[in-house]
């Protein structure tokens, strides 16, 4: 099985050189449950014998949607995979009315959901979805057929020969999976990604990450997005055992129950992560709490590979010792490397989980580049903060003149699904582009700077990078989110949410009460507060990049109220259109 080169290679391959007793492992009523790799192939097939006799033809398209990781929907996907079939992943917290344009656009057979929750989201549109037979649950649910009956119904064997021939047939050039973008505007795009694009971009990645058999892996990203899909192919790969997260919410108390030795990580999360540790700090007293700061401080100024010198790693054992050690129990006690991806990792991030000895691997791609492009790797002197990696093996780079990246390889995807025009638009002569505006440096590292479509320019005629911006600015404990504003306007300004969280206990030690959000945001006090992070955050900036105004928003910016995709990044269009009473306000229309 060395020869891999079909997702569903890599389950056969961890069954012939690891057999796992612990390959997949999901809590269910509070306990854990481990299935093993010869498990996880029996129930692949016996699926895959349940698809056949239910109809499924090659290229017939299977709709999967879980509110969280689970052990099912792996089983899921290699037994859809494995009959020539293709597993169309759906966010489960988009609306009623994407489910039903993804479903009726990929023209869906089946449908699996995971809970209650997503199943009364396919009730609701269930008249409007023309090609779908059946839905089936993960979950027990009394109105809606339970997904062991596929197990039931494939548990007689005779018919594994036609599986087999399925199998066979099956083409690395062959489409496998169609994933819909959340994209910020317009309808979701259906990417579609063969399995070579993906087997290709799982083994190049693989050289790029420290991960060995035996580990231990805590799974939470959501498996709809590439990114955490690729990196579960990749455990499959290294002989991992992955325990799949509750949820979001339970992440800190399934980090000390697994104690991993990795997981693949978001911004957002590091910096929640750091918040409640400083907050945490903030609650000392004495000389714990200024060895506590002592500590961050010291961490905000790390450097890898020893490049601050002899004196600063002596301070650094010390604070590893006295402080960073409790941060490391906090998440477990293992945790030897993260991997992160989806957004831009804040410096200052990298800096304080790298000098407490959890170092963050940053990494960039698309879904349309399967998605992998670069990823920093700790060894080979791979890592500069700021930077995400070198480009990896077999996919080709080039800058444009505009300074967009431009992308060739393997790992490119075979077009948008039923949208040959849109696919055009991005690959020209062989090269994806990716609409982010980038740099190469001396040493082979890719710098991204901004996203093309976002940069614009004020009405004196100076260009203006967002992202850079926001970047900046979200390194304030005060700031949760921020969308800068001025297109074709006299200057910069900004909309923000403020970390109301960290806010309002910033008040009770500053003995301020408030009854709402919005008393907050029209608070002399807090506004003065608020400025004196937006002026220490546009120290860093060009005069006509500094942020003149801004506002902040009584609403928590959310992916369910449409401000935020389910990759957390910014829907600009409609945060503008929310907030277009002080957009007016700030350019006094």
């Amino acid at each position: 099985m060395e020869n891999i080169t079909r997702l569903f290679d890599f389950a056969y391959y961890q069954l012939e050189t690891y057999n796992l007793e612990k390959a997949l492992v999901t809590k269910y009523n509070g306990e854990w449950v481990a299935t093993s790799s010869r498990e996880f192939l029996d129930k692949s097939n016996a699926i895959s014998r349940a698809l056949l006799r239910l109809g499924v033809k090659a290229n017939d398209k299977i709709g999967v949607i879980s509110m969280t990781n689970r052990t099912e929907w792996n089983i899921m996907d290699i037994g859809v995979l494995q009959v020539g079939a293709q597993n169309v992943p759906i966010y489960p917290t988009i609306s009623e009315e994407d489910y039903a344009y993804i479903l009726n656009h990929s023209e869906a057979k089946y449908v699996f959901v995971s809970c209650a929750e997503v199943f009364e989201k396919i009730k609701a549109i269930r008249n409007q979805i023309s090609t779908v037979i059946e839905v089936y649950s993960f979950d027990e649910l009394g109105d809606c057929k339970h997904w062991s009956e596929l197990l039931e119904l494939g548990a007689d064997a005779s018919n594994q020969d036609e599986v087999e021939q399925r199998k066979d047939a099956v083409k690395p050039e062959d489409l496998a999976t169609l994933i819909y973008t959340s994209g910020t505007t317009g309808r979701p795009k259906g990417v579609m990604l063969s399995h070579w694009n993906i087997v290709s971009n799982t083994l190049a990645s693989k050289k790029r990450v420290p991960f060995e058999y035996g580990a231990t892996a805590l799974s939470f990203l959501p498996i709809c997005h590439i990114f955490e899909r690729i990196i579960l192919y990749i455990y499959m790969y290294c002989g991992i055992s992955v325990y799949f997260a509750e949820g979001l919410d339970k992440i800190g108390d399934n980090l000390k129950e697994v104690n991993p030795n990795t997981m693949s990580v978001v911004p957002r999360l590091l910096e929640k992560l750091y918040d409640k540790i400083i907050a945490k700090g903030a609650e000392l007293t004495g000389l714990k709490k200024k060895l506590f700061f002592w500590a961050v401080e010291l961490g905000l100024k790390f450097e890898p590979y020893q490049a601050n010198g002899w004196w600063y790693e002596k301070k650094l054992g010390l604070a590893r010792k006295l402080i960073f050690v409790k941060w490391k129990e906090a998440l477990g006690g293992n945790l030897e490397v993260m991997v992160s991806g989806s957004a831009a990792l804040q410096p200052r991030l990298a800096r304080v989980f790298g000098a407490a000895g959890m170092p963050v691997m940053e990494g960039y791609g698309l879904t349309e580049t399967s998605p992998v492009i670069s990823v920093s790797d700790q060894r080979n002197a791979g890592w500069k903060i700021g930077c995400v990696g070198r480009v990896i093996d077999d996919v080709e780079v080039k800058i444009a003149d505009d300074g967009e990246i431009l992308c060739k390889g393997p790992n490119v995807m075979m077009g948008y699904y039923k949208d040959p025009e849109k696919t055009a638009e991005v690959i020209k002569n062989g090269y994806f582009h990716t609409g982010d505006i980038g740099e190469i440096d001396a040493d082979g590292f890719l710098k991204i700077t901004d996203r093309k479509k976002e940069m614009f320019k004020t009405s004196g005629g100076k260009y203006v990078a967002p992202q850079l911006l926001e970047n900046r600015f979200k390194q304030s404990r005060f700031i949760e989110q921020i969308m800068v504003v001025g297109e074709g306007e006299k200057m910069p300004a900004a909309l923000i949410q403020p970390n109301y969280e960290f806010l309002y206990e910033w008040a009770k030690r500053h003995n301020i009460t408030f009854g709402e959000n919005s008393d907050i945001v029209a608070d002399k006090r807090i506004l003065d507060r608020f400025q004196k992070e937006v002026d220490q955050a546009n120290e860093s900036f060009a005069k006509w990049e500094k942020i003149k105004q801004f506002r902040l928003t009584p609403e928590v910016w959310t992916v369910d109220d449409g401000h935020l995709t389910p990759t957390m990044k910014l829907r600009r269009k409609i945060i503008k259109e929310k907030y277009i009473d002080l957009y007016n306000d700030i350019y006094g229309y």
